[in-house]
């Protein structure tokens, strides 16, 4: 057995990231993060990675914060010392923006049930596969808090408004077959296939892909919804003149044109 947190592994192009509390349903704490942070920072300096998969060892994905973090003693300062305020700021909003801001497609394979930032973390990804007995719930309004490591943000991206209320407010469990009709996750794994490897499959084909220009449509995408027409035209504009320069670019319509396949780099 190991004792790290998060494991790490590389199967050809695409890395395979194992949050690894199965214990605690693989509940974050401050020790994961940091971990996890390195996991990025390898796929970072590996240009050979070309695509993510992320899931959980055990039965869960992540049931988001391990309340274990947080002190509860009776006695003096005990508002201030079960804050949660200092862990959204200190790891939890950095691993958001880390994982957002990565430079290869990610895909999120749900393993088992996703509870609060565990939730939010599936939806970080780019993509989500989930086990068709995974389960996704925000269950803050239990315990007088509200969604975070970007639930807020996310479920009204994902689910619109009214829906995102719902699931927010009420704290249901959505099934995976729901999460997917309603737009939270993108796929739910066959009866009989293993989540991890349908999501694996996904990656292997992103990773064949010119990852530069995945990564730029993500994040013209993500702006779409606050920017007016004309700033995302220019936008698009900019971008396209961007990858103009990528080697990805030439050989893909080189290889239209020559009617083969095209072999990307990533470059």
């Amino acid at each position: 057995m190991t004792d790290k947190t998060v494991l790490y592994e590389v199967r050809g192009a695409v890395a395979l990231i194992t949050l690894n509390r199965p214990q605690a349903l693989n509940s974050f704490t401050r020790a994961m993060h940091q971990e996890l942070w390195d996991a990025f920072d390898k796929i970072e300096a590996d240009k050979s990675i070309r695509a993510l998969v992320i899931t959980g060892a055990g039965r869960g994905f992540c049931a988001g914060a391990d309340l274990a973090e947080f002190d509860f003693a009776p006695g003096p300062d005990l508002i201030e010392r079960a804050n949660p305020g200092p862990i959204i700021d200190q790891a939890f909003n950095p691993t958001v923006r880390k994982l957002q801001a990565l430079r290869v497609p990610t895909v999120a394979a749900v393993n088992g049930v996703a509870a609060g930032a565990g939730a939010s973390l599936a939806m970080t990804c780019d993509l989500a596969v989930a086990a068709p007995s995974a389960s996704f719930i925000q269950a803050f309004s239990k315990i007088g808090l509200v969604p975070d490591a970007g639930g807020t943000w996310f479920l009204v991206k994902r689910l619109g408004l009214a829906r995102a209320l719902g699931c927010a407010m009420l704290g249901d469990k959505l099934s995976a077959k729901d999460a997917k009709e309603q737009g939270m996750i993108w796929e739910v794994a066959a009866e009989g296939e293993d989540c991890v490897e349908a999501a694996m499959k996904l990656a292997q084909r992103l990773a064949t892909m010119p990852t530069k220009a995945l990564v730029e449509t993500r994040r013209l995408l993500r702006a779409a919804a606050s920017n007016e027409l004309d700033v995302q035209l220019d936008a698009e504009r900019d971008t396209q003149s961007a990858l103009g320069n990528t080697h990805d670019y030439i050989e893909g319509v080189t290889a239209f044109l020559q009617k083969r396949p095209a072999q990307f780099k990533g470059e």
